[in-house]
Parts: C-alpha cells; structure tokens; sequence
C-alpha cells in the first residue's frame, strides 16, 4: 500500500512539475516576443542629435533587450535582438545591412550584461555588466561601422560629403576631421556608448516596477 502510495505521489509531483514547465515556457515566449514588439516599435522612435550629423539618429531599441536580458536570461536579450531586426528587414532600406550591425551591437550590449547578472544577481552586478556592455558596444560599432555600414552610405552619399558633415560640427570648437575612420572614432564610438548609457539608465529607474509582470511564475525559476 505504501509502496502504490508513494508511486501516484510521485506521478502527482511529475505532473505538477510538467505543468509548470509549460506555464514557465509561454510566458517565456510571450514576454520575449512582447518585448521584441516593443523594441521593434522603438526602432521607429528615432531623433537626432546636436553633437552628431543630421543622418544619424539616436534611438533606445536596445532597452527591451536589456530588460529581457535581465528578467529571463541573456538568450531572451539575443532573440529579442534578433527578432526585432528580422522584423525591420521587411522594410529595410540598407539591404539588411543596417540590420545585421545593429544585431550585433545589441548583442554585444546585452549579452555581457546578462552574463554578468547571471553569474551574481544583485544591482551592483547588473550595474557593472551594463557598463561592460555599453563599452563593448562602442567598441564594435567602430569595426561594424567602418567595415560594413559607411560602405553601404557611400553609394549614395560621397565620403567627401560624409567627413564634410562631421567637420562641420567639430569645426565649432577648432577640430578637423581627415577621414572617415577619425570621424567615427572621436563622435560615433562615444555616442554609441552613451546610447547604452541612456538604456542603462531608464532599465535602472524602471525595472523593479515591471520585472514582477514580465516574470510573473518565471521568478519562481530563475531568482
């Protein structure tokens, strides 16, 4: 008798298990696709800036990835940074281009600050894996921009032009530009970097609020 009660006791308990893994999985997907909905819809929610030429544009369609990063774990951050590319290549006007950088610079910011928040979850941990990947972002922004990006710019605006653009900026405190790769290193990389500063901050600021709604049952796993 004890020996068939431990038994249905165990299936009981397997069943429960199975239950929750589903549950666990749907939102899971749900709140990954959810937030590569919305960082889709901040692709479109760009504006430029004084400091940088009037053909680039700052945009935060980095925060729901990081946000992702940290609520469910550093793969949720690449597929919502995937899924929001993949979504834009429908109406891309840089051949995919554009979207394959901008993946990868996502990656780069989201991925290491996952990994870190992972390894040790409290604010200090999320803090120092935001800034190592903001950094890491701008660094690859300089290979990414000018080895794929620019490239792709200067079939339809000359280089010349494109210096010119920076020039005219720098030109208001004495500097001078000489080509391109000087160009992206003293205004594409730091602004790159503060891009994920500003993401960094406005995940810091809310995401105590929202991390019990996009876990729900979730937090039960992973916290």
């Amino acid at each position: 008798m004890n020996n068939t009660t431990t038994a249905n006791t165990k299936e009981t308990v397997k069943a429960e298990h199975e239950k929750t893994e589903k549950r666990i999985n749907i939102r899971y997907m749900t709140m990954t696709a959810m937030l590569s909905a919305i960082a889709f819809i901040l692709m479109f929610m760009d504006f430029s800036v004084p400091f940088m030429p009037g053909f680039i544009k700052l945009d935060i369609s980095e925060l729901p990835a990081l946000i992702g990063t940290f609520a469910m774990g550093p793969a949720s951050g690449v597929i919502i940074c995937l899924v929001k590319n993949i979504l834009h290549l429908l109406i891309t006007t840089t051949g995919g281009v554009g979207e394959l950088s901008n993946f990868v610079l996502g990656v780069a910011f989201v991925l290491p600050a996952g990994l870190f928040y992972k390894y040790k979850k409290n604010r200090k941990s999320a803090l120092i894996g935001s800034f190592v990947g903001a950094l890491i972002m701008a660094l690859f922004s300089l290979p990414s921009n000018y080895f794929v990006v620019y490239p792709f710019y200067t079939n339809f605006m000359p280089e010349d032009a494109i210096i010119g653009a920076y020039n005219a900026i720098i030109s208001v405190v004495g500097g001078h530009v000489d080509n391109l790769f000087q160009c992206l290193l003293i205004f594409n990389v730091p602004f790159t970097f503060v891009k994920g500063l500003l993401s960094v901050l406005i995940t810091f600021l809310i995401y105590k609020h929202i991390s019990p709604i996009i876990k729900g049952n979730y937090t039960n796993r992973r916290s």
